[in-house]
């Protein structure tokens, strides 16, 4: 009865799927799994069955880590992932249920989720990026959240934690798995770690060791990362030449790297495999527009738009800041005035987006030469005046300007 019940459930979340598709209302993944869900609430439990998990979270860099993570165990055959952002239950069955023959998957997994992930689909491995805030509307303060990964990890069979040393609420979380690969893959934002999420003590940092009081501390790391380079557990030493750019995505791809070696892939295989990546769903996608040449930046909260704002060349560029408020970013966007836009000085910038209001009054107190445009297209069209164009987008402007250059 139960494999009858799941079997009808997929054949109804693929036909809405499909007729979502057919309708021109979006690629379905969504509706179709809320379907499947909906009339069979153990469907990803099912979907999942007789295959071998990791899990991606983190509040920034999930779909990077996923993409590299995915790539370095395609050296080892076929993969099963979610794309798109379709990291809840919904896009999670949807994705293993019309991919019903890998045996390896890749999951990225929205943080609160964690936890009913992985009792469905039981993981090898959970990597465990950063916590910062974003969405508060949302999920509440992120002390929250590293209390729900901690709980998580604490169940009996919980996954192997790939974890980021580098930031305390990580630590603290991952610290309750009974294994825990450390990698000191960075955090550039330190703003929400200024409190011990154990003791509520003052988090001292020097260079880049951090401790409380209480005797959390920057665990050692097992895989160390030093700009461009990745030193592995045995020593060897990487170099780490990425198609797309940012210190960031070095520490991604060092976790990446880390789990896929709980599947026997050679760091040297993962890397070559990342290397070959060049835009993940937009993300870093260089294009051109009006003859101009254009990059992407996706960037969600404050952290997001540090890391952003560092890819941004010296030389003369066009910089296009575009904000919306919706659910989907967050309804409210004062997290504009904990992002440094005053290393934008000396360049040209352009506020549009929903919110081009609260961005251009941001720019302004931050002494940087700005116009605001509110139509999308315009914004980029009046930013190629000045050279090659920097486009910095939050999460629904990011998906507009996708369909601007023709990528979505």
């Amino acid at each position: 009865m139960t494999s009858t019940r799941y079997a009808l459930a997929r054949t109804a979340g693929s036909l809405a799927a499909g007729l979502s598709r057919r309708t021109g209302r979006g690629d379905g993944t969504t509706v179709g799994g809320r379907i499947t869900l909906a009339l069979d609430p153990t469907a990803l439990e099912h979907a999942a069955g007789g295959r071998d998990f990791a899990i991606v979270s983190g509040t920034n860099g999930k779909s990077t880590t996923r993409t590299f993570l995915t790539a370095a165990l395609l050296t080892r055959g076929p993969v099963v992932s979610n794309a798109g952002g379709a990291n809840l239950p919904t896009g999670l069955t949807a994705a293993l249920t019309r991919d019903r023959t890998a045996r390896i998957g890749v999951l990225e997994v929205d943080e609160p989720f964690v936890p009913i992930v992985s009792e469905a689909v039981h993981p090898r491995v959970a990597v465990l990026l950063n916590l910062s805030r974003d969405q508060l509307d949302r999920y509440a303060e992120v002390r929250r959240l590293a209390g729900i990964w901690r709980d998580a990890l604490s169940r009996p069979e919980a996954p192997v934690a790939v974890a980021n040393c580098d930031d305390p609420l990580v630590v603290w979380a991952a610290s309750a798995a009974a294994t825990t690969v450390w990698v000191s893959a960075g955090q550039r934002w330190a703003n929400d770690t200024a409190v011990c999420p154990a003791c509520g003590g003052v988090i001292t940092r020097d260079g880049a060791d951090w401790s409380s009081d209480c005797g959390l501390r920057r665990p050692t790391p097992t895989w160390t990362v030093e700009g461009t380079q990745v030193t592995d557990p045995d020593g060897t030493r990487h170099q780490v030449t990425l198609a797309i750019p940012g210190d960031v995505n070095v520490g991604n791809a060092a976790m990446a790297a880390a789990a896929a070696a709980l599947w026997d892939v050679t760091p040297a295989d993962a890397f070559t495999a990342m290397t070959l990546i060049d835009e993940v769903e937009g993300r870093y996608l260089r294009t051109s527009f009006a003859g101009v040449p254009v990059r992407l930046l996706l960037a969600k909260n404050p952290a997001g738009w540090v890391e952003a704002l560092s890819m941004v060349p010296d030389h003369e560029v066009g910089v296009v800041i575009a904000v919306n408020a919706r659910p989907a970013d967050g309804r409210d966007p004062s997290w504009l005035w904990d992002v440094g836009f005053e290393v934008l000085r000396g360049r040209v910038a352009v506020a549009t987006g929903e919110r081009s209001r609260d961005v251009a009054v941001r720019l302004r107190y931050a002494d940087v030469d700005h116009t605001r445009v509110d139509d999308e297209a315009a914004a980029l069209r009046a930013a190629t005046k000045v050279g090659p164009v920097e486009v910095l987008a939050n999460y629904t402007a990011f998906q507009t300007y996708r369909r601007v250059v023709g990528d979505g």
